[in-house]
């Protein structure tokens, strides 16, 4: 399998590495198809974006028609013969921000449906990115239910047809999960071996890895935001704290983060996982933890390599069987 080549840094590329059972998933899910939408959620930050490349390239080596986007980034990949598609394609990216993020979204599943209508194509994958805040979050349901549609009542017969959707963000989680239109499975940080196996590509002069692993727990893009800050994390924590908007916060909610912080259990009072834009919703424990990170639910121990759960032991790939 070809592995794609990725912007780790404004001067570094990488090529794509572990998540060996992750993609052991989407060849299954290449061989059978899905029978309704994969919804893959995680960390900001663990490598979804790389993983979606990735299985953009191995679906299309099995034989599929592909369809990539990444409506926030204004970002595609279309794998297929069909040139009037993939210009389709160019010109929605080339709209004025905030009618190409809805375009790209909207185009994805409409593409699906011309290429097994009208060019007939028999297997066919649709892979979206962080579609949800481009439509806005309150309809991200229903963008689930359109693949799921899509999936159930083509517009014509179809050999096997793949649909995977990756978020960052709890509330959709919540709103998705309301309903059976998918099966939501997570994603986590790199496994040890696999980040291990980045932080050799980077450049010199670098800490150790053991430092490296301990600050960033295995997820890319704070090692990519280390590396970018010439690894000064108080710059990095500072600039993280300035995105999130974490100081008014803290200031109100100081005593209740203590307690959470020491453990994790503790429930969020509504008004803290109300007042973290739609992070979160109040009756999940670790939403505190998502949102203090970035989206990284990560605790102290797991960090420093004291504690492995699920995703460790299958390469942190995603978690359970897709499907």
């Amino acid at each position: 399998m070809k592995r794609v080549k990725l912007s780790f840094a404004s001067d570094v590329e990488v090529k794509f590495c572990d998540r060996g059972r992750a993609l052991q998933q989407v060849e299954e899910l290449a061989r059978r198809g899905t029978r309704f939408p994969i919804v893959v959620f995680g960390p900001e930050g663990c490598g979804k974006t790389a993983w979606l490349k990735q299985a953009t390239e191995l679906l299309s080596e099995h034989g599929y028609e592909v369809v990539y986007v990444d409506p926030l980034r204004r970002d595609f990949v279309v794998r297929t013969n069909v040139k009037e598609l993939v210009e389709r394609f160019a010109e929605a990216a080339s709209e004025a921000i905030g009618v190409a993020q809805l375009k790209l979204a909207t185009l994805a599943i409409d593409a699906v449906k011309w290429l097994v209508s009208r060019w007939r194509r028999g297997k066919v994958a649709i892979l979206v990115d962080d579609a949800f805040q481009a439509i806005g979050l309150e309809k991200s349901a229903m963008y689930v239910k359109s693949l799921l549609s899509l999936v159930e009542y083509p517009p014509e017969g179809y050999e096997r047809i793949v649909a995977i959707v990756a978020t960052s963000e709890g509330f959709s989680r919540w709103e998705i999960g309301k309903h059976l239109w998918a099966k939501i499975t997570p994603m986590w940080n790199m496994s040890r071996k696999g980040f291990e196996e980045l932080y050799e590509k980077i450049p010199a002069p670098k800490p150790d890895f053991e430092e490296a692993w301990r600050l960033t727990g295995g997820n890319p893009r704070m090692l990519s935001q280390l590396y970018e800050a010439e690894w000064d994390v108080e710059r990095v924590v500072e600039g993280l704290i300035k995105a999130k908007g974490l100081k008014d916060m803290v200031k109100k909610w100081r005593d209740c983060l203590e307690k959470v912080v020491e453990d994790p259990r503790q429930p969020v009072p509504r008004g803290l996982s109300q007042g973290t834009q739609r992070r979160a919703n109040s009756e999940e424990p670790d939403s505190l933890r998502h949102v203090l990170k970035g989206g990284e639910v990560l605790d102290r121990r797991t960090a420093s390599g004291e504690r492995r759960g699920a995703g460790d032991r299958q390469g942190r790939g995603l978690a359970e069987p897709v499907a």
